[in-house]
Order: C-alpha cells, then sequence, then structure tokens
C-alpha cells in the first residue's frame, strides 16, 4: 500500500464513526489533491496524506489532550509514522495560536514546525472547507468557526487572533485561493 492509501484507511477507521467531521475530512483530502500543484511532485503525496490525517486527533480513542492535532501527532508518531506527517499534522491550520491559548505550548514544541508549500497548502485545504465538508472562502470559513464557537471559547479565542496572520501568510505564498 502506499502512503496515501494508509493514510486514508486510517482516516476512514477514525473518523468516519464522527459523522460530519468524515465528510470534512474527505473534502479537504480532495481539495489538497487540487491545490498539490503549488508543492514539488514529491511532496505531493505527504501533503495528501497529511490532509487525510490532520483531524483523527478528534477520535476519541486517541484524544487524550482535548486538542486533536496534538493528540493526532502523539498517536501517528507512536504508531511510527513519518516524522515529516506527524509535524503536518501537529501544526496544521495555526496551532500554535491554539496551543497557546489552551496552555499547551511546551507540548507542542517538541514537534518541528515545517514552514514549507506543502504546510501552507495543508492549511489551505482545511480553511477553505466547512465542517460538512462544503466549499469556503476563507473568510467564510474563519466567519462559520466564529460563529460556532463563544466568544469564550478558546477556539474562538484563537481564531481571533490567527484570521489575519495565516491569511496573509497564505495569499503570501499564492496557495489561497
Amino acid at each position: 500500500m502506499s502512503l496515501v492509501t494508509d493514510a486514508a484507511a486510517l482516516a476512514q477507521d477514525l473518523v468516519e464513526p464522527l459523522g460530519r467531521r468524515w465528510l470534512h475530512v474527505q473534502s479537504v483530502a480532495a481539495r489538497a489533491e487540487e491545490v498539490s500543484t503549488v508543492v514539488d511532485e514529491e511532496d505531493r503525496p505527504v501533503l495528501l496524506a497529511a490532509a487525510w490525517l490532520h483531524d483523527i486527533g478528534y477520535a476519541p480513542t486517541i484524544g487524550h489532550s482535548r486538542f486533536h492535532p496534538l493528540d493526532g501527532g502523539r498517536y501517528l508518531r507512536a504508531e511510527g509514522w513519518p516524522a515529516r506527517i506527524v509535524n503536518l499534522v501537529v501544526h496544521h491550520s495555526g496551532a500554535c495560536f491554539e496551543t497557546a491559548e489552551r496552555g499547551l505550548s511546551a507540548e507542542l514544541e517538541v514537534f518541528p514546525f515545517e514552514d514549507t508549500p506543502v504546510m501552507d497548502a495543508l492549511v489551505t485545504a482545511d480553511l477553505t472547507t466547512g465542517p460538512s465538508g462544503e466549499r469556503l472562502t476563507y473568510d467564510e470559513r474563519i466567519a462559520e468557526i466564529l460563529e460556532r464557537y463563544s466568544a469564550d471559547d478558546p477556539v474562538h479565542r484563537t481564531w481571533i487572533k490567527a484570521a489575519p496572520i495565516l491569511k496573509v501568510r497564505g495569499s503570501h505564498r499564492g496557495a489561497q485561493s
């Protein structure tokens, strides 16, 4: 089996039982395929595998810290997945902002951040896909997140800070659409 096939199978096992989260993951993987032309050809399987795996930390069997990027990354690392994919999952979609809100920054620091077009493409795929798999613009996705979480929730507070920064990063790299 290939890296991408293995990632899709694992994501299905862990995320499909979560209902609409599975719709989101499938659509993020499809969106990652669309934007994969912005990364080097040899990096495309890494991007696609990370897209399939980015939300596995929501699975109750592995979600111990209640912060899905960190839980997903820890699980993947323990299961022997390549470090690059682990780190992409851990840091996807501005995770550093939310770890600060949740007091988990030290836990995140053990995973190196990849500042590359692969990360930007993963973030673009995730942040242009709604919670049920619908295609959204970046601004629509951020508005949806802010509406879904109350103002006192760490997720809401995160996106108030992170949204303008990630929007500039994505448009700077040309991956945002």
